[in-house]
């Protein structure tokens, strides 16, 4: 804009979005109270896919579970209703439960007497083909790979499937005689060959013959005005129930039996298992994640990565190996790993010492050393028993444009960013917290924001009953503005990552996510010459309740979280109830 004197004047900078208010979207397997929860129902996973239309979420008994979304599936018709196309429509993401099936049994490894856990640790969807869905799942030691197939396109045989034979078989039922049952002889059955002739006795459909009837045979006879509470029974198929005989066009040695259970007229998804990677990992699997070409992905334990082709289930490739040749001599270990969402050379892992990794596979083969290293140096005087449990990163993520890395760790969120021409420099408080890197600047992180800075004084209390080991996950926003993590007492925490944000919302898993929200006040951003902040905000420092002023409760804790690709809307598990949230 121009000024009075002919010159233009910069527009003041917008300001920060201001905090989001969320509410409650729907929930599925709410408990009742007092009611017992089961340990293999507890949920262990969630993934949204990339179009935000599907949700799958595993738990510790082993079963996958799909929900598909159904407010976005609503038909348009009439062209008053095209024209309002052209408007924002107010409307909160709904999902329905689509399928679930077993995807992990327990085993046992004979060799190391170990028992193998059938509990789901990690999902990932993989990329969409043929109008079937396809996603990883993993539990401690063996990754499948998985085809759910929408039950319409089988009976269509719309896929690209070759369907040998369908053999089906309906159930029905009849809904309605519409019979009086004041009126009915006997015990009201119907009369089976004829109707009685007697002009007094009661017929089967109700009515009694006073008047004279004109018989038109023997066994049956008719008034002359007819019988008007005469009625047709109503016959409905109950379910109708198909055994397929599939071969798969990605594989025509692969039969595929389905018994297929159709009880409505809505879709189903059935899902088939395409391939078994197994006996690649010494150590229980933490991680997977599918690479951007869509033809690879990678696994994690605690000391190595590897690297898979999806249709190649019998060879891996070792990537990262951080096993010492001495086991004595071991000092971390991996926790966390995921591939670039755009770069398919590139990705990051963490480590039990708080620092993120990212390393680059066209540099070798085996990429034993990084391209780059995020931690950060400790405070003087501030190392204490627990400096090393609490700093170890529970999960990594990178923001759907790549630059941001956003880790946990038992106290914090950090948010890491790249601009290799911008060094900060800043000291953290070793505290729970979230933290966004750059991956352009490892120097230090670019935020950090705490999640629940009051459990600092009771860590002792923490690791007597190992609660400081848990290990939360984090999210971001589709457009990397806000991120998200978990905490104890069924809270979860979002915050602002905007220049000069201070939003620090802290909500509960339940129908009112807002019942014991108390806005905690934020430490102030600093600015540090550029666009980039330097941001920590903490929560209440009493160490006897919450954020909120509550009591704390260990018992229940929020582990499992994921942000919507597209929308502001989070799903949360608290043990097997799943929540959802929209803002």
């Amino acid at each position: 804009m121009k000024g009075g004197v002919g010159g233009e004047v910069a527009e003041a900078p917008a300001g920060p979005p201001p905090p989001l208010e969320w509410k409650f979207s729907q929930v599925f397997g709410e408990r009742t109270a007092g009611e017992e929860v089961q340990e293999v129902d507890i949920i262990s996973a969630i993934e949204f896919d990339k179009s935000g239309d599907h949700l799958a979420t595993g738990d510790r008994g082993g079963r996958v579970v799909l929900f598909e979304r159904t407010d976005t599936k609503e038909q348009v018709g009439s062209r008053r209703e095209l024209e309002r196309v052209d408007y924002p429509v107010s409307r909160h993401p709904e999902f329905r439960y689509k399928t679930e099936f077993q995807s992990h049994e327990p085993e046992f490894d004979y060799l190391k007497s170990l028992e193998i856990e059938e509990k789901i640790n990690k999902i990932r969807w993989c990329q969409t083909a043929n109008g079937a869905l396809f996603l990883l799942s993993t539990n401690d030691k063996t990754i499948k790979y998985w085809k759910a197939i929408c039950t319409d396109c089988l009976q269509n045989n719309c896929l690209i499937v070759y369907v040998s034979h369908v053999q089906e078989k309906k159930v029905k039922k009849i809904s309605e005689m519409n019979i009086d049952p004041s009126k009915v002889a006997g015990n009201g059955s119907i009369a089976s060959s004829s109707l009685c002739s007697s002009p007094k006795q009661c017929l089967a459909n109700g009515g009694c013959g006073d008047k004279a009837y004109s018989s038109l045979s023997n066994d049956l006879s008719f008034p002359p005005e007819g019988i008007p509470s005469l009625r047709l029974p109503m016959v409905v198929v109950l379910l109708t129930y198909y055994i397929m005989f599939v071969y798969d066009a990605d594989d025509m040695s692969s039969l595929s039996i389905y018994s297929l259970l159709v009880t409505s007229n809505e879709t189903s998804l059935l899902a088939r298992c395409r391939r078994v990677y197994a006996h690649a990992h010494d150590y229980h699997i933490n991680s997977i994640s599918n690479n951007s070409d869509g033809e690879t992905f990678i696994s994690a334990d605690d000391l190595r990565i590897n690297l898979w082709n999806l249709e190649i289930s019998n060879q891996s490739f070792n990537i990262v190996d951080v096993k010492p040749s001495n086991m004595e001599d071991l000092t971390e270990v991996i926790t966390s790993a995921e591939f670039h969402p755009t770069h398919c050379n590139t990705l990051a892992y963490s480590s039990s010492k708080g620092s993120v990794r990212l390393i680059d596979l066209r540099q070798s083969a085996l990429c034993d050393s990084h391209s780059k290293l995020f931690e950060e140096q400790e405070a003087p005087g501030s190392r204490s028993f627990f400096t090393e449990i609490i700093a170890s990163i529970s999960d990594i993520k990178f923001a759907k444009d790549g630059r941001y890395i956003l880790s946990r760790d038992y106290m914090t969120l950090k948010k890491t960013i790249q601009t290799e021409a911008v060094v900060l420099h800043s000291l953290r408080d070793t505290a729970l917290l979230p933290i966004l890197w750059d991956i352009n600047m490892d120097s230090g992180p670019v935020s950090t924001f705490q999640v629940h800075e009051y459990l600092r004084p009771k860590l002792c209390d923490l690791y007597e009953n190992d609660s400081i080991f848990d290990k939360f996950e984090c999210c971001l926003s589709g457009d990397g503005s806000r991120v998200a993590t978990g905490s104890y007492s069924n809270l979860f925490r979002v915050f602002g990552c905007a220049a000069g944000s201070t939003e620090a919302t802290t909500l509960e898993a339940s129908k009112n996510p807002m019942r014991r929200q108390v806005q905690t006040p934020s430490r102030p951003s600093r600015s540090l010459g550029s666009s980039l902040t330097r941001v920590v905000r903490r929560g209440a420092d009493n160490a006897g309740v919450d954020a909120n002023g509550n009591s704390f409760d260990f018992t229940t804790k929020l582990l499992h979280l994921a942000w919507h690709p597209t929308e502001n809307s989070i799903a949360c598990a608290a043990a097997n109830s799943l929540y959802m949230y929209y803002a």
